[in-house]
């Protein structure tokens, strides 16, 4: 088997990370902050430390630092909760629907709007592109750290600029951009939503959304938080105030041992190994005629996360994939939940093929593929 469906959720996960999952079943398995005595207060504790963990990995405030359920939920209390009655929303034109249906659904409920920027690899142009699409009513920008179907990154550092002169609440969408990608909240952004499960190696059922505590959020869902217990009105303080109900208590401890193994081989690192087996996949399908929709190159690579999106000739994107499954190598086809960047390509009527490594991808697993490529044409 050779996995290289990183993008949707990185497999496999460091060992650490499944030995902490493991015994967090048994040594942390009370409920943390429902309980006074000596087990519940344990799992807290550990709770604790992985939050401490992912509060320094992005240079967030451990308070303000809020374990969700991925980086969908994640989003959607930020965009949801950052909307007020007739708010204009600001996003580019490679979001992911997990941006753009939270968006239109917020903008719609509330009477509010949305213009869509382009996203180009001159940065000048797009945060240009950026500031044309607001006006005297924009309270929200959101936009992606980089495309899950292309690896296009958006110039974060400047959107944050841009909005700290405009007072707009920046959100990011780093779903894609963590764990490769330098993303700390001393960039001017507001509100950072990530993805536990994939550049960050945690499990599944895991996310954060961090908060620099500017922007006062609503809430979109209340309920039990082992704290003001006495109030029926939902807590102001976070983290509390968007925890309702038990939290994923092995998995936020287990991706704690994901951040730290991201921190210890150092996001540059794994960024630069990454792009390096990009760029050989790129040459290599260059080679044998195979669509490439954004080929990575050394002169352009620090323009893209690593992700490659191609399709194999006339031949469908679905049927490609496959191909390449009954040959054990595993990626994704199809529209990878985000219309708008395939709309962007040309790609709407049925997608592509994505390619995205890992810190653990070789060299060798990519030879396989160009080689069953080759075969395949």
């Amino acid at each position: 088997m050779i996995y290289l469906d990183n993008a949707a959720t990185t497999f496999p996960k460091p060992r650490s990370v499944y030995n902490l999952w493991r015994s967090s079943m048994s040594v942390y398995g009370a409920n943390p902050g429902r309980s006074g005595h000596a087990f519940s207060v344990k799992t807290a504790e550990a709770v604790y430390h992985s939050r401490e963990i992912c509060a320094e990995f992005f240079g967030g405030e451990v308070e303000n630092t809020i374990f969700t359920l991925n980086c969908t939920s994640a989003l959607n209390f930020a965009i949801k909760g950052a909307a007020r009655r007739g708010s204009h929303f600001v996003m580019s034109d490679i979001e992911h629907n997990a941006v753009s249906r939270p968006v239109y659904a917020a903008a719609r409920e509330l009477g509010g709007s949305c213009t869509i920027f382009e996203n180009t690899l001159d940065d000048d142009q797009t945060v240009k592109n950026a500031e044309r699409a607001i006006n005297e009513n924009t309270s929200v920008l959101v936009c992606t750290a980089a495309s899950n179907v292309i690896g296009r990154r958006n110039p974060i550092s400047r959107l944050g600029e841009l909005c700290k002169k405009r007072n707009i609440c920046f959100i990011v969408d780093a779903a894609q951009g963590a764990g490769v990608l330098p993303l700390k909240m001393d960039s001017g952004i507001n509100i950072l939503c990530a993805a536990g499960h994939k550049g960050l190696y945690g499990p599944m059922g895991t996310g954060l959304m961090i908060t620099d505590g500017k922007y006062p959020l609503k809430t979109i869902m209340e309920g039990g938080t082992g704290s003001a217990s006495e109030s029926i009105v939902q807590p102001e303080f976070t983290p509390d105030r968007f925890e309702s109900g038990t939290i994923n208590t092995a998995g936020v401890i287990a991706l704690g041992a994901g951040v730290e193994f991201v921190k210890e081989k150092t996001p540059e690192t794994i960024l630069n190994h990454e792009l390096s087996l990009c760029r050989k996949f790129c040459r290599g399908a260059r080679e044998l005629g195979i669509t490439l929709y954004n080929d990575i190159t050394e002169e352009n690579s620090s323009k893209y996360a690593p992700v490659v999106s191609f399709n194999i000739g006339g031949m469908s994107a679905s049927d490609g994939a496959a191909l390449l499954s009954e040959n054990g190598l595993y990626l994704r086809a199809g529209l990878h939940c985000a219309p708008l960047c395939h709309k962007k390509i040309g790609t709407i009527d049925g997608g592509t093929i994505r390619f995205s490594p890992s810190a653990f991808t070789t060299e060798g697993e990519v030879n396989a593929l160009l080689k069953t490529l080759s075969t395949i044409r």
